[in-house]
């Protein structure tokens, strides 16, 4: 079944529900699901509304119009998403291959609704990845010197393939703050520890000298500072002393590549709502 999904934040007072619910009803909508939460702290109300598309009686365009006008008496922040839309995203790597794999192969069975028009990588190790899905690849090296232009380069590709969200799948290059700032809420990074800690290339050598029992990872959305992002989705696993730094990785990797997957996936499903550096995140299976 198609759905309109809107989502919706703005600060919290009374009849919010049943201002918004008659206002569909109106128009005939039918509604298939709602997800709330309020955040007494911050007096701030975040909606998450699914609407059975076949109610539509109107143009997406006339429905926009009016929810605008009546959003404007709530000052509401909204946006407005319709399931037969199926979003772009461009994947970038570097060399480790888990998470490129991974997402690659949820995508063609199924599990992440999207199509993936090309995969950008700093390095030439993964195109055979690339290869087997025959999805395009590009590499493009960066240097200190060549970085403005690869990424001028990179910047076109995005816009030729009218890409709607870019996925740092392990790409080890950090995008200047303009690209961010142009695809803003649209850059989804993962992070190969639980933030914030141990930073930089050497993630697990530093958890295994520090002794650390658990490690874990975090997607985020990207900005312009490093992995400061509004964080997605974490996971962590129990680890002890008995194991290596190889062991560390492996299972690093095998959080990392489903951590990742959660994101891109509640992105995908417009389950994601950015309030400052915080995100709100609805439930799935709706």
């Amino acid at each position: 079944m198609n759905s309109i999904i809107f989502l919706i934040d703005c600060p919290d007072r009374k009849g919010l529900v049943s201002s918004i619910s008659t206002f569909f009803y109106e128009l005939g909508f039918n509604i298939i699901h709602c997800q709330q939460y309020t955040d007494v702290q911050r007096n701030q109300y975040f909606m998450r509304l699914k609407l059975d598309m076949r109610t539509l009686q109107m143009s997406r365009k006339e429905l926009e119009e009016k929810f605008s006008a009546f959003g404007a008496t709530y000052k509401l922040n909204w946006s407005v998403h319709y399931s037969d839309y199926v979003q772009k995203v461009a994947l970038l790597v570097t060399k480790a291959p888990h998470c490129l794999y991974d997402l690659l192969v949820r995508q063609q069975e199924g599990e992440l609704q999207c199509e993936v028009p090309l995969i950008i990588g700093n390095h030439p190790t993964l195109e055979h990845i690339a290869d087997k899905f025959r999805v395009p690849f590009y590499c493009l090296p960066v240097t200190p010197e060549t970085r403005p232009q690869q990424e001028e380069t990179m910047r076109k590709l995005l816009k030729q393939n009218h890409i709607d969200l870019v996925v740092l799948a392990r790409y080890m290059q950090v995008l200047s703050k303009e690209l961010v700032a142009e695809y803003a809420g649209r850059v989804i990074n993962i992070h190969h520890a639980f933030l914030p800690a141990f930073q930089g290339a050497s993630p697990y050598q530093q958890a295994y000298e520090r002794g650390v029992k658990m490690i874990g990872a975090t997607a985020h959305y990207a900005n312009a500072e490093l992995d400061e992002g509004p964080i997605i989705e974490q996971d962590v696993e129990r680890v002890n002393h008995e194991q290596t730094i190889e062991e560390l990785s492996r299972m690093g990797s095998d959080i990392e590549r489903i951590v990742l997957a959660r994101a891109v996936k509640a992105h995908l499903e417009h389950r994601i709502i950015v309030s400052g550096k915080r995100t709100i995140v609805f439930s799935t299976g709706v």
